[in-house]
């Protein structure tokens, strides 16, 4: 599906879409695996990013809310991420929770315990199945989507078409032609949608963004994000025997996926799945979050790189991509003393930051003499909260564009994904943002979709 031409603006300006009124590193040489970097890290790249606990006066939780006013939400996909989501979404008293839909049972009934624990009763409803979810509770308004990323614009699209603004997960698309559905149902449907990429909304990111906007780094020339070591297998895992339906129920755990026999496997902790290309994203399991941190940088959040330098490795170390405006963006594994890093050079200097820095790293000490100012000025001039579900509240009241929309979603994800597909046939590309298409490669554009399993469809 082509997102409408007025969806998307691949040269910056203005976005439309869905307007309704929206220290742990590893180098090259490294000898941490994929899978053992991602078990050492499974927190550090969502949950660490902020605090468990979370005082009502930093999100603006400033006395109670009329039953009116409250927002009815449900939840999709409510264990790992999402069991880390939820109690942060219950802090806020314009939210009510009433439903939440997770096709393993343990989550599933901790969940639940989550939600009535939080209101002191019995009344959240528990499904099985999303579809059970949109037609029980036509008063949910907005839905938390937190799914494995094969479910992420499946459940999206599902949700904005019922009605529902979103708020779902990064990766947030499988492949380019997913995203755009997802910017296109946004707009069709007038829904806000936020991606969790939650460091546009964290002051230590946002003041980097803010260097490189005002140009006292000088002319920017290169961007570097952070990756995982680059893994796309299309191995699959033997099969076992499956456990009962209502414990979990398989064919509705792989949805979209093509039909894989069940192995527990796939199940396990942070990054189980990721290592599968049925099930996963490659270079966009984090990428999601830096590149996206890169282009907001560049001020072009609305747009994708043009030029891929495919780097004559398997791991994605060292890969270069190229903007209009010239400017380099870098990937590597290493640099950072924490995760999802990003570093921006220009002329005149250069800033750092990952994860848990109490300040970003720069090239002279008088970058951060303002921080504090830089921050506030940046939310006076964007009203923008520093705290990314907020943001997401505060735009379905208001009916604006969230901070991380359905097209910087996609935009970012355009990126990654074509990154992915120049690892996977080993060459170098050329994108062109305005058609959406590689150019002059007709086997690297048959990729930019997949063929969901039925019944599930864009």
């Amino acid at each position: 599906m082509k997102a409408h031409p007025s969806s998307l603006s691949s040269k910056g300006g203005q976005r439309v879409a869905g307007s309704a009124p929206k220290s742990l590193s590893t180098g090259a040489g490294s000898s941490l695996g994929r899978r053992e970097f991602l078990r050492a890290t499974a927190l550090a790249c969502g949950a660490l990013a902020m605090p468990q606990v979370v005082r009502g006066a930093a999100l603006g939780l400033d006395g109670a809310v009329a039953p009116s006013e409250r927002i009815v939400m449900g939840g999709i996909g409510i264990g790992g991420r999402g069991g880390y989501d939820l109690p942060i979404l219950l802090q806020f008293p314009q939210v009510q929770f009433v439903a939440v839909c997770e096709v393993q049972k343990p989550r599933r009934d901790a969940a639940k315990q989550t939600v009535d624990g939080k209101y002191g009763n019995k009344d959240c409803a528990v499904h099985r199945d999303l579809r059970e979810l949109f037609s029980a509770h036509a008063d949910i308004e907005a839905v938390l989507i937190a799914t494995g990323d094969r479910w992420h614009t499946p459940a999206s699209l599902m949700a904005m078409r019922a009605g529902k603004d979103v708020f779902c997960e990064k990766p947030c698309t499988m492949t380019v032609a997913e995203g755009q559905a997802l910017a296109e149902t946004a707009r069709r449907q007038e829904r806000v949608f936020q991606a969790g990429m939650q460091r546009l909304s964290e002051a230590n990111f946002v003041f980097c963004d803010e260097l490189a906007h005002s140009g006292r780094l000088g002319r920017l020339h290169t961007v570097r994000a952070q990756i995982l070591p680059w893994r796309m297998s299309t191995d699959w895992l033997p099969a076992q025997p499956e456990p009962d339906r209502d414990t979990l129920d398989w064919d509705l755990w792989l949805g979209p996926a093509p039909w894989r026999p069940y192995n527990a496997g796939y199940l396990g902790g942070c990054g189980a799945w990721l290592d599968y290309y049925d099930f996963g994203t490659g270079v966009a399991g984090w990428g999601s979050h830096t590149i996206c941190q890169c282009q907001s940088a560049l001020g072009l959040k609305l747009t994708s790189a043009l030029e891929y330098e495919y780097p004559n490795n398997d791991n994605a170390e060292g890969y270069t991509a190229k903007y209009a405006n010239g400017v380099k963006l870098v990937l590597s594994a290493g640099g950072w003393r924490g995760t999802c890093g990003v570093r921006y050079e220009g002329t005149e200097g250069w800033v750092s930051v990952a994860d848990d820095y109490p300040k970003p790293d720069v090239s002279s000490p008088a970058l951060l003499e303002d921080f504090d100012k830089v921050v506030r000025d940046y939310q006076a001039r964007t009203q923008r909260p520093m705290h990314h579900i907020r943001d997401f509240l505060d735009s379905v009241r208001r009916r604006r564009p969230c901070i991380a929309s359905e097209v910087v979603a996609h935009r970012t994800m355009t990126t990654n994904h074509v990154i992915n597909i120049s690892m996977l046939l080993k060459r170098n590309l050329k994108w062109d943002p305005d058609k959406e298409q590689c150019v002059n490669d007709a086997e690297a554009n048959r990729m930019l979709s997949r063929a969901l399993r039925a019944p599930w469809h864009l």
